[in-house]
């Protein structure tokens, strides 16, 4: 998976988030959940597929997916933030 690569080259975490939510606010969750300092957050937004239903035409939902940079040092271990 490509988030996987990403993960392990340059230090960063993939999230999909809600598309609505700023840097800002992904910077203050992610840091209030799993207590690592982050470097920066960079977004991008997906658009959805157009996909068939039947014989219907429809779309998936966009989304929005955010790359979390931590400071060096910090760790982060999902498995073992999940309760």
């Amino acid at each position: 998976e490509k988030a996987n690569t990403v993960a392990e080259k340059h230090e960063q975490v993939v999230f999909k988030v809600l598309p609505q939510a700023t840097k800002q606010e992904i910077k203050a969750a992610f840091e209030l959940a799993f207590n690592a300092e982050v470097l920066a957050v960079s977004v991008t937004n997906v658009k959805g597929k157009a996909k068939r239903f039947g014989r219907y035409a429809g779309r998936r939902a966009n989304w929005k997916k955010a790359y979390i940079s931590l400071k060096p040092g910090q760790s982060f271990d999902l498995a073992a933030n999940q309760k």
